[in-house]
This record gives structure tokens, C-alpha cells and sequence, in this order.
């Protein structure tokens, strides 16, 4: 019986080029390290047209959006074997490709910034995730500057072995966060009790219900927990708002 892998702990570095960065991916697939705990940022894979919001691979396929030419190089490096491949708009940084797990905490609660509120960008977000806030405006900084940033969660026992890894790969400004990036749900959700608070708490109970089932729905189409995740807050962001206190209670009034 294979081994589970136990991801216990998310280390992070900036990559000045984007094959670095396809590098490093083989190098951590290689490692057994599932492709949905590697996460990617970056915005030079794309131009520089301001998109809000979530797309995926099958939005341009189907041509319902005109960001075919967004997904040139993108899907034909390592990135393309990331879970959850899409376009996001960040305020301070722009538009930048998001690949993993890190995309559907970028649509969630951690960052009412991403759907177009007031807040402090990146920073807040990977602050929210227990990075101090000097590496997190550095990351920032160099996102801006067109450099790539890779999030792997990996087991306490080989912090070590996946740090020598990057650093060998050309990473920069490498930190290891306590713990791994939070999931709605520990597979299908049949309740909003089985939600996790960092989700939970930022949706109303109206909202938990277009959560769960658009979540349930992509998972049993998919079984990509990822693409569940961020197809679930499309979903609430199409159809609520956030009120004051960034909760999504807001029922949009379709015209």
C-alpha cells in the first residue's frame, strides 16, 4: 500500500524566471509531492489586459472569453499539470495567472481585495496565512516586478530536504508557514457544519448553500478539489456581495 503523503507545512520562494519554475515543478512532482499542494503566481505568463475574476482552461477552449492568447505558453509547461489553472486581478500587482490551491484562498475569504473591496492586496492575504508581513510586501514587490512565486506544502520531516530544493533551483526568500493552505471541505461538503470556519464565517447561510452545492457539484464532476473550490466562490461571487463586515450576505439583484 503506497504511503499517504502528510502535508503539514507550506514553504514558499520567488523565482526570477518562468522556467525556473517549470524546473522546479518536475523536480517537486519527482519528489511525490501531489500536483494539488504546488502552488504558482506569476504574471508574465499572460498580457497585460486587467481581468477580474476567474477563468479557466475551458472558458478559452470554448471561446467564451477573448484570453486565448493568455494560455499560449502557459498550458504547454509544467504549469499546465497544476490543479485549478486561472486568471485573477490583484490589486497593486494586476492581472496574474494563479496556479493550485493558492487560487481558490485568493477567491475566498482571505482576500475581499480580489473581488474588487478595499484591502491591501497580497499582503493581506498571505498575511492571513501566517507569512510575516516584511516577506509578504516582499513577495509582492517582486510579483509586481514580473517574477513567479511557488508555494509547495510539504511534510514537517522534509522542510529540509524540499528547502535544498529550491534554493538549488535559483529560489529566493524562501519561508516555511506552520501549516498547509485551508480547504473548504475534507471531501464532499454535506452540511455547512462540515465547512471550514475560514469559509464558513464569510458566507451567510444562504451563501453556504450556493457554496456547497456548486462545490459538490464540480467535485463529483472533476474529483479535483481545487477546481471545486474556486468554481464555489465564482458561484458566490455571481450571485451575493460582501456587506461591512466582508461577509457575502448581499443577494445580487439580476437586472
Amino acid at each position: 500500500m503506497p504511503e499517504v503523503y502528510k502535508a503539514e507545512r507550506t514553504i514558499s520562494a520567488v523565482f526570477k524566471e518562468q522556467k525556473q519554475i517549470d524546473d522546479v515543478i518536475r523536480r517537486l512532482l519527482d519528489r511525490s509531492v501531489p500536483r494539488d499542494r504546488i502552488s504558482v503566481m506569476g504574471r508574465n505568463f499572460q498580457s497585460e489586459t486587467r481581468i477580474s475574476g476567474f477563468i479557466s482552461k475551458k472558458d478559452v477552449i470554448l471561446g467564451g472569453l477573448r484570453t486565448g492568447a493568455v494560455f499560449g505558453s502557459l498550458f504547454g509547461s509544467f504549469l499546465s499539470l497544476l490543479t485549478g489553472v486561472g486568471v485573477l486581478f490583484i490589486p497593486f500587482i494586476g492581472s496574474i495567472v494563479a496556479a493550485g490551491p493558492i487560487g481558490a484562498v485568493l477567491l475566498g475569504a482571505a482576500s475581499g481585495a480580489i473581488a474588487g473591496s478595499a484591502g491591501a492586496g497580497l499582503v493581506s492575504v498571505l498575511t492571513t496565512l501566517g507569512m510575516p508581513e516584511d516577506k509578504a510586501a516582499i513577495y509582492q514587490t517582486r510579483l509586481q516586478a514580473g517574477e513567479f512565486l511557488l508555494m509547495a506544502e510539504v511534510p514537517s520531516d522534509r522542510t529540509g530536504e524540499f528547502q535544498l530544493l529550491l534554493e538549488s533551483a535559483g529560489g529566493e526568500e524562501i519561508q516555511v508557514i506552520e501549516k498547509t493552505l485551508a480547504r473548504p471541505c475534507a471531501g464532499v461538503c454535506n452540511s455547512p457544519e462540515d465547512l471550514s470556519p475560514e469559509v464558513r464565517t464569510h458566507l451567510s447561510s444562504e451563501a453556504q448553500r450556493t457554496f456547497i452545492e456548486r462545490y459538490n457539484a464540480v467535485l463529483n464532476e472533476k474529483s479535483d478539489e481545487s477546481s471545486a473550490e474556486q468554481a464555489a466562490w465564482q458561484a458566490v461571487h455571481e450571485q451575493y456581495d460582501e456587506d461591512e463586515n466582508g461577509v457575502w450576505s448581499k443577494a445580487k439583484v439580476k437586472a
